[in-house]
């Protein structure tokens, strides 16, 4: 219920009042109230300088200080509360100063002096205003008893769809419910305002989803509140849009208790979530489900564009990533979250300029990824086409990501081709012991020919030269902590070990084999 300045001052708790300015602005929505007591004149502003809130004082830790009233009302002006209202005592505050007045006057701030006889205390006041917030005129005919109303007519309405969207349309409100993997299984429009994947975008700026109770979430001027409820045990996201900003976060937590019970007396179960488990399913390597679900899941004919793992990081801030290109490049995106790893697939319904487009847009995505934190790593299978070729993906990366980050260790974006090379080697090493063999008596020499440790530091600075420095010098050099004229001179000694000119195309692609072998080995 939408309850105004003006509305307020008709209550019992407000006769006698007198408002000693802004007349033209009491039309002001009140959502909620606070007292203003800190000693810390400046905290006390931050602390209840919220939009669009009613505060109460009695001044008492500044009452002979007008200077500090005057940053009070100005400051809470500034951050857009609804009124303030001061209480007059002998002891206190006697009258409002005029300064205090102009100054409310300046930030357009409705100003209510209430004499303090002790028969209105500041808890009956407060009781007054969220009853009046809560209930309206009417308790018999608010949101909740006409939601209620519509909800538990079993006799007109066949299931809990019908029943929920009749009840929305007469109290001009909207529903989504979704899975914690923000996939939505349930809506109820009554009229079209943002799309579902920038409102949980925004949601989750908002930090909605580790809070009690039902945030208020304003998402360009339409506002949604986002909470949990359990369904069978399951715990769901409802996400609810007041069309008109119309009701109270206290209404909107109420509606959502007296949704979830509706549910439970419909007997209502949400369908499954196709979606979650497709790539659930994709990510452990289960081709056959993921083919059943196709369908179900609206994603026959898609191109499976790339699939990905993004390990120690900010999960918030990939979302928003996500979100951003997703938004930008227009492509399809699948995504589920175990315990400190995230799995991914991106997708298009587009023809082959499309899936260029938007596999360029993923390449550009991962490497943008890598710049939030240090320990955070990318795995990545870009390029592809099928579902066959993605669950291939993300088999390749469930076998090779623990070794990755030991044969790369500067490295925190891995491609394709860091990926099946590291996996050639894991394969060799468990599985071809004669391959194995052949390349690692490449690196034989330097176990023969000079002694163990020069042989080891040489073999480093070769390994960190090839696997990690792209054959630069002055990169290996940074990485190593050593001069470059050290690195120059360590690699003709290898070169000299090797018998063959280290860059050559014919050498590079069997050295840096194993020297990768040779490092997993290693571990």
């Amino acid at each position: 219920m939408k309850i105004t300045v003006a509305d307020c001052l008709k209550l019992d708790a407000f006769k006698g009042c007198e408002l000693l300015c802004c007349r033209n602005d009491i039309s002001r929505r009140v959502r909620s109230v606070s007292v203003l007591d800190e000693a810390d004149i400046d905290m006390g502003v931050e602390r209840n300088g919220v939009r669009e809130q009613m505060v109460i004082t009695h001044f008492w830790t500044i009452k002979e200080d007008v200077d500090a009233q005057l940053r009070a009302v100005r400051g809470l002006g500034d951050k857009g509360i609804s009124a303030m209202v001061i209480y007059l005592n002998d002891d206190g505050v006697k009258a409002v100063d005029p300064k205090v007045i102009e100054a409310a006057e300046e930030v357009a701030l409705p100003v209510i002096a209430i004499k303090d006889t002790g028969k209105v205390t500041y808890s009956m006041l407060i009781e007054e205003v969220l009853d009046k917030i809560l209930y309206g005129e009417n308790y018999s005919d608010n949101i909740l008893n006409n939601t209620i109303y519509h909800l538990l007519n079993f006799e007109k309405h066949s299931n809990f769809p019908t029943a929920l969207r009749e009840a929305a349309l007469f109290n001009n409100y909207q529903i989504v419910l979704m899975t914690e993997e923000f996939n939505t299984i349930l809506t109820v429009e009554t009229r079209y305002l943002v799309k579902i994947e920038d409102a949980v975008q925004a949601a989750r700026k908002e930090d909605a989803f580790n809070m009690n109770g039902f945030t208020r979430v304003d998402i360009e001027g339409i506002i949604t509140y986002w909470g949990y409820i359990n369904i069978k045990d399951q715990r769901y996201i409802l996400v609810i849009v007041d069309n008109e900003d119309e009701y109270s976060g206290a209404e909107m937590t109420k509606l959502a208790q007296t949704i979830e019970l509706a549910i439970g007396m419909w007997k209502y179960t949400p369908e499954r979530d196709s979606r979650a488990e497709f790539i659930k399913s994709a990510v452990r390597g289960d081709i056959s489900f993921c083919y059943t679900l196709l369908d179900e899941s609206a994603l026959r004919g898609m191109q499976f564009t790339s699939v990905f793992c993004v390990k120690h990081a900010d999960f918030t801030e990939v979302n928003d990533m996500l979100s951003t290109y997703r938004k930008e490049y227009d492509f399809g995106l699948l995504t589920t979250t175990e315990s400190d790893e995230m799995y991914g697939i991106i997708y298009t319904d587009g023809g082959q300029d499309k899936g260029i487009e938007v596999k360029n847009a993923a390449l550009q995505l991962y490497d943008e990824l890598k710049s939030g934190h240090k320990d955070t790593r990318i795995f990545h299978i870009t390029g592809l086409e099928t579902l066959d070729a993605a669950v291939d993906g993300f088999k390749m990366i469930s076998r090779t990501s623990k070794y990755m980050e030991r044969v790369f260790p500067f490295k925190r974006v891995f491609s394709k081709y860091e990926i099946s090379m590291v996996s050639d080697c894991v394969y060799m090493a468990s599985g071809a012991p004669a391959l194995r063999k052949m390349y690692l008596d490449l690196l034989e020499p330097f176990e023969r020919e000079v002694s163990p440790n020069k042989g080891k530091l040489l073999l480093e600075t070769l390994s960190t030269f090839v696997l990690d420095a792209g054959m630069n010098s002055n990169r290996t050099a940074e990485f190593m902590g050593v001069h470059n004229n050290t690195v120059q001179y360590r690699l003709r000694k290898a070169n000299d070990i090797l018998g063959a000119e280290m860059t050559a195309n014919r050498v590079i692609p069997g050295l840096t084999m194993a020297l990768a072998l040779k490092r997993l080995e290693d571990i």
